[in-house]
């Protein structure tokens, strides 16, 4: 039961995080906006950093380094990158297939077998996130994107397995090792720093002091929601649940997104509620 609603309290605060980050695309670089949430999310749990036992756990942290660089650093900056150029929906229609990404990784890598239910639960899930994304829910906003879609879904989908093949490793030390989810979100967030600082344009003091200080409040209460707390609740999920099954949970995030709607200007019609059950439904066949 921990691991279904630290599942649920990871999707509902990655998501609002997002909506908070997108706002930030207006002023900041994906990568940008990228570096500053990691640099604040590993300054929050640096102590953690005096809890590790390097020597012994050298082939763990390494693996982390490598989940962290190829989930946060490169799969979270795509991620950015595609909810500027598409927008939320049309970024969560490609995000809406990493449960069966992860399904077919963790029985391929992990060798989890799960029961022909399971699949359809997953399936059912899937196809339901597919299908709010593509919702036209009356935006009451008339506005009009001049944008490379092609390149946005591009990003989304690069995003979506870079973060599939991440919360695979993460799982494989997390059920291989002592290391506990702070310490393998904290080794992650160093990894991901890492691999982006050598990118950074030299504007990036400049464009965070020509911040509002509302946004900077924003920035800084979108990262301890999104990266911290959010991450951490992954790592516990990755821990207890197979990758399967969990990354089903966690990718219930465009459900949550159905509450930011009319703050969004939007409005959402009866096809959406049918499919919004219809995940209930799906979740429903998976645990029970």
């Amino acid at each position: 039961m921990f691991g279904i609603i630290s599942a649920l309290a990871a999707a509902s605060s990655w998501t609002y995080a997002c909506h908070l980050w997108k706002i930030q695309t207006k002023y900041l670089l994906a990568s940008q906006i990228n570096i500053i949430k990691n640099i604040i999310a590993f300054i929050v749990f640096s102590p953690v950093l005096f809890t590790f036992e390097f020597h012994s756990s050298f082939k763990a942290i390494a693996i982390l380094l490598v989940s962290g660089i190829l989930g946060i650093a490169i799969g979270d900056t795509f991620y950015i990158r595609a909810l500027k150029i598409l927008g939320t929906r049309r970024t969560l229609t490609v995000e809406a297939l990493s449960p069966i990404i992860a399904t077919l990784l963790g029985a391929f890598f992990l060798n989890e077998i799960l029961p022909l239910k399971v699949w359809l639960g997953i399936a059912i899930v899937s196809i339901s996130l597919v299908g709010i994304a593509f919702q036209k829910t009356g935006n009451r906003q008339d506005i009009r994107f001049n944008i490379d879609k092609k390149k946005g879904y591009i990003f989304a989908i690069l995003s979506v397995l870079c973060a599939v093949i991440a919360a695979s490793l993460s799982r494989l030390v997390l059920i291989s090792s002592d290391l506990n989810p702070f310490q393998t979100t904290e080794i992650r967030l160093f990894g991901s720093i890492v691999a982006l600082l050598p990118f950074m344009q030299n504007n990036l003091t400049r464009s965070i002091k020509s911040l509002k200080s509302e946004n900077m409040i924003s920035f800084l209460y979108a990262t301890i929601l999104g990266t911290n707390i959010g991450i951490l609740l992954q790592q516990n999920v990755f821990r207890i649940l197979p990758i399967g099954i969990g990354w089903t949970l966690l990718s219930t995030s465009p459900l949550m997104a159905l509450f930011l709607a009319r703050s969004e200007g939007e409005e959402i019609n009866w096809k959406t509620l049918v499919l919004t059950t219809m995940i209930i439904f799906g979740v429903g066949i998976v645990f029970f």
